[in-house]
């Protein structure tokens, strides 16, 4: 059963609402509470949880910020934003694509590339004019070159730090592992811009492991490299899929809706059906309370 962590946050995943382009984080209140008591839920599962796996983009980090912020002035603000969506939306359907075809991961910059070529083209609010201000030359003063880099350049979340530091102080034995895809140099970036490397022991990319998130063999894998079960393990991320894939080879699941994520999820049916073992509504601002009750 899911144990649910209500900040009082109303999510919703619909393409409608994500179409009515709001330019900023949902806000939310900092009263934490837990619905259901513990007496009602099922069996807890073994106390024995010795590290985090925590996708990246999405869950700690707020791409949306940068990305749309690095895209031409002549789309207005909701357009930018609309197109930032659109542009994720789209990457997750080329790695998808590429999953189902048996090929090998992309350098995230070139699907990046390739993605925004499709959006700019078929996004249905863009004027010429304003498509004619993407530059997708080779040269090297091309804006989308610019617009790709912002990819490597992205904020945390504000609720992922103080999580982060708390975890580290009160469970200091734990280890901190990035589990997602893209690039080994994307990683890189990402923890240098966001200032949250000193939290995470490695960084694992679909790159590295060789294959994309959800198939099973990335998180079989990086069990292998830091010799820990599936059980031993919690896979934090603000992305479906990606619990899936986790929760099918044994590894607990943490699901963190984001606004800017999953926008083709249904997130009632997901609470409905209970579908992961925990679920953080506003941010990752529960997981100590998780976190304390499987070590």
């Amino acid at each position: 059963m899911t144990r649910h962590i209500d900040l009082d946050v109303k999510i919703s995943t619909s393409r409608a609402w994500v179409r009515r382009l709001l330019n900023g984080p949902i806000t939310s209140s900092t009263h934490v509470t837990e619905p259901m008591a513990m007496s009602t839920l099922q069996p807890s599962p073994p106390r024995n949880i010795k590290a985090v796996f925590f996708d990246f983009m999405g869950t700690c980090l707020n791409w949306h910020a940068s990305v749309s912020a690095s895209l031409p002035s002549a789309l207005s603000s909701d357009q930018a934003s609309g197109l930032a969506l659109e542009w994720r939306r789209q990457y997750f359907i080329w790695n998808q694509h590429r999953l189902a075809q048996n090929l090998p991961p992309e350098d995230i910059d070139v699907t990046l590339f390739r993605t925004l070529q499709k959006v700019v083209a078929e996004y249905p609010s863009l004027s010429d004019i304003q498509k004619s201000s993407f530059d997708f030359s080779e040269t090297g003063t091309s804006n989308v070159k610019t617009m790709i880099q912002a990819w490597h350049n992205q904020p945390p979340w504000p609720d992922v730090a103080p999580v982060l530091s708390a975890i580290k102080q009160e469970f200091p034995n734990l280890e901190m592992f990035v589990h997602a895809n893209g690039t080994t140099r994307l990683q890189l970036d990402l923890v240098k811009s966001s200032e949250l490397a000193g939290y995470f022991s490695m960084l694992f990319s679909s790159q590295l492991l060789g294959v994309y998130k959800p198939h099973e063999e990335p998180y079989l894998k990086a069990l292998e490299l830091v010799k820990l079960r599936p059980e031993e393990v919690l896979m934090v991320a603000a992305h479906a899929y990606d619990l899936r894939g986790a929760k099918k080879v044994g590894l607990k699941t943490v699901y963190v809706p984001r606004w800017t994520d999953d926008v083709d999820e249904d997130l009632e049916r997901i609470k409905r059906e209970q579908e992961f073992d925990f679920l953080l509504e506003g941010g990752v601002r529960g997981l100590v309370d998780v976190v304390r009750n499987l070590v």
